[in-house]
């Protein structure tokens, strides 16, 4: 394994912690925007509470991964910068967003019929962009995943459709798009079980009740989803797809994730929490690298492989010292934050307990 390779995996594992962190809390805003019942505000009131203390932490995996692409694999950030900058514009202009609707949301108010009916407005804002915005990173991973960003970017005078829209806005790309937003709300859904304190949920937990309905329905769209987006992947991404199917890892990776998905449902059904939330974000995880697995060893199909996107040696090496000194900064802290945040007198939405 080569020094690019080091890197491309530490990228990986950067968007593995976000889809598992900043995911959730996408997925919490899908469960906003849907709250129904009689108990749908106090849903509503969990959700903030959750997401509140950590949400701005778990872009820092986000940040990460683009920083690292930017400097240890220049040509690949400036192909999907260039080709994808539609959906990657709006992924931004989302996260900013839902950044700010939430904080007008949760603390703009200052009371009177008014105050709450601009919050009110806020949240709404909140949660639409939190609806968005995982559908569009999920689509541009699609875009990815197919291989249909075309070599050395937009040829002059090339059609703008083809170019700039085409390779994200189709079925398989979308698909992949509402698998994101699936697997982001499933595990809102199972982190949100533990969230909700059964003493004060009244008798029974209703609102563990609440979210694992909500998780069970998820995790089995989850699968429908996914079986979706493997069948429109043979016309839009038939390399991946093989992989997928045909590589000596695809069976055992089948396995093992369809095991933690099993175990997921079965702990939800059982009201085993803890073990829900374990047994989710294996699946996930398993999910994503099923995909980078795929790509390997490219990292944009047809034609950029990791060695052909590398920067210099001297940059990768420089890379590498920076991320093990801000490592040892940026870990302790995020530690101590959901240690203070999400520590013993109540149950995490991410992060240890």
């Amino acid at each position: 394994m080569t020094l690019a390779d080091v890197l491309a995996v530490i990228i990986f594992v950067a968007l593995n912690a976000y889809a598992l962190l900043g995911g959730a809390d996408f997925g919490g805003g899908v469960w906003d925007l849907f709250a129904s019942g009689p108990r749908k505000e106090r849903q509503r009131e969990l959700i903030a509470d959750a997401i509140g203390p950590v949400w701005e932490a778990n872009h820092v995996w986000l940040i990460l991964a683009l920083v690292l692409l930017f400097t240890c694999f220049p040509p690949a950030f400036a192909r999907l910068g260039t080709l994808l900058h539609i959906p990657l514009s709006l992924v931004l202009i989302g996260i900013v967003l839902r950044g700010s609707a939430f904080t007008f949301w949760r603390y703009g108010g200052s009371g009177g019929s008014h105050a709450d009916l601009a919050q009110r407005r806020w949240g709404v804002v909140f949660a639409v962009a939190s609806l968005i915005t995982p559908l569009l990173l999920g689509t541009t991973a699609g875009a990815i995943a197919s291989g249909g960003l075309p070599s050395g970017g937009a040829v002059k005078g090339e059609a703008f459709y083809p170019t700039y829209v085409a390779p994200w806005l189709n079925l398989f790309a979308l698909s992949v798009g509402v698998f994101a937003l699936v697997a982001f709300a499933f595990l809102a859904a199972v982190y949100l079980t533990l969230e909700a304190d059964p003493a004060e949920s009244g008798v029974g937990g209703e609102l563990q009740e609440d979210f694992r309905l909500r998780a069970l329905a998820s995790g089995v769209a989850l699968f429908v989803v996914a079986a979706s987006a493997l069948v429109l992947s043979r016309g839009r991404a038939p390399l991946v797809r093989d992989a997928l199917i045909f590589a000596s890892w695809a069976v055992p990776l089948h396995v093992v994730t369809g095991a933690a998905a099993l175990a997921a449902l079965i702990a939800l059904w059982f009201r085993r929490w803890r073990l829900a939330r374990v047994a989710a974000g294996v699946q996930v995880s398993l999910i994503l690298w099923g995909w980078a697995l795929s790509q390997k060893p490219y990292i944009l199909r047809p034609d950029l492989t990791i060695a052909d996107a590398t920067a210099p040696p001297a940059t990768l090496r420089l890379a590498l010292a920076a991320l093990a000194v801000g490592a040892v900064v940026l870990l302790p802290s995020l530690f101590y934050l959901f240690r203070v945040f999400k520590g013993r007198d109540q149950a995490p939405l991410v992060g240890p307990r």
